[in-house]
């Protein structure tokens, strides 16, 4: 699958405007399915980040 995109890529012979808008659309499908996870993942992160940060300004109080 790997190759067979590679190949793809690199093929010139006849790629238009919508073979682009096609890529354009996959990837785009990929990121909303995917959008609801990446966003659980920022949301615990920035949590835990902010969490230490709060308990850092405490213990210098």
């Amino acid at each position: 699958m790997k190759k067979s995109i590679w190949t793809f890529l690199k093929d010139e012979d006849g790629q238009t405007s919508t073979e682009y808008i096609l890529l354009v659309a996959v990837v785009a499908l990929i990121v909303f399915k995917f959008k609801n996870v990446a966003e659980d993942k920022l949301t615990k992160i920035t949590e835990q980040v902010f969490g230490k940060a709060e308990g850092f300004v405490e213990g210098i109080q």
